[in-house]
Formats: C-alpha cells, sequence, structure tokens
C-alpha cells in the first residue's frame, strides 16, 4: 500500500471489503430459504442478473420476484443448498467487481444411506452444478449495491472461463 494512504483511506477500504463480503455471502442463505427482501435491498433498482441461456431479469423486484416462483420454492422444499467459495474482490472507486465459485447442492434421494460415525446417517448430496459468478457493485448512498451479475456454469466452454480470467487481471499486468 503507497505511504501516502492515510489511515482513513484504509479504514473505508477494509469496511468496503468487509461490507461487500458479506453481501456476497448472504446470497446463498437468502436463495436457499426465498428471502426475496434481500435480493430487493442488495441490488440497485435497475440491477441485472444473467444466467446465460436466454435468462435474465432486470430490476430488483423482477430479480427479486424469482425467489418466490413456484419452481423455486419446489427446490427449497427438496433440500436446495448454495454453496459459495471465497470472492475475489477488486474494488476501484466507487465500483467493485467481486469473482466467485457457486455450487448447487441437492440431497441425493436414490443413494444408499451413509453412516458418519458421530454425525448420523444421510443420503448424502450430490452437486448440482458449479458456476463461475461475476458481480459488479456500485457504492451507493446506502451502501454497496449488486449492479449486475452475471453467472455461468464451469462446463468446459469459454465464458464461465473468462469471468475466471477477470479475477486474475492484476496479476497479469502487474508483472
Amino acid at each position: 500500500m503507497a505511504s501516502s494512504t492515510t489511515l482513513e483511506d484504509r479504514i473505508r477500504a477494509i469496511e468496503d471489503r468487509l461490507e461487500i463480503y458479506n453481501i456476497i455471502a448472504s446470497h446463498p442463505p437468502s436463495a436457499d430459504t426465498g428471502a426475496d427482501y434481500y435480493t430487493r435491498a442488495a441490488y440497485v433498482e435497475d440491477g441485472v442478473i444473467d444466467l446465460g441461456g436466454g435468462k435474465a431479469a432486470t430490476g430488483n423486484e423482477a430479480i427479486a420476484a424469482v425467489a418466490k416462483t413456484p419452481g423455486h420454492q419446489a427446490a427449497i422444499a427438496g433440500g436446495l443448498a448454495h454453496f459459495a467459495g471465497l470472492p475475489r474482490i477488486e474494488i476501484d472507486g466507487d465500483t467493485a467487481v467481486v469473482t466467485s465459485y457457486l455450487q448447487i447442492l441437492t440431497p441425493h434421494p436414490t443413494a444408499e444411506p451413509h453412516e458418519v460415525p458421530n454425525h448420523g446417517v444421510s443420503k448424502g448430496f450430490r452437486i448440482h452444478r458449479v458456476a463461475a459468478n461475476r458481480w459488479e457493485l456500485l457504492r451507493t448512498k446506502a451502501g454497496w449495491k449488486i449492479k449486475r451479475r452475471t453467472v455461468r456454469t464451469i462446463d468446459g466452454s469459454e465464458p464461465p472461463r473468462e469471468i475466471l480470467r477477470g479475477a486474475l487481471a492484476a496479476f497479469e499486468t502487474a508483472n
């Protein structure tokens, strides 16, 4: 960090990073409980989610409404679990880009029961999907908000690798 950086600047950078971590970390529990109020609060009013394959929504109300659809509610009732990896955060003034992995896990209803000592018996879970996420955030008067989220399933194609490479761009130009 440059010696001209003030203590106030350093504290603000820490606070920004923590606020962004909390926004991103809140997505899995909100998705797994249908907490549409989180999405409404976390996205800017004209926010966008791009899930690929032509699936997208614009506006925090439309994005939040996904959590209440019959399909999503059925997935929750079936044991849906979003499991996120530690995000990589790049802050540039009043904007930030976050790159993360997300796994979607579901109970494995047809598996043989398996006992783990001191943890009981379960049929286990299966990984339904693993995706790369790019979250674009803005600093607003109300704090950091999501402007755009782009999700691409990791399937061997270029789009998810492009998202993941974006997290490393600062390292590429540093040398």
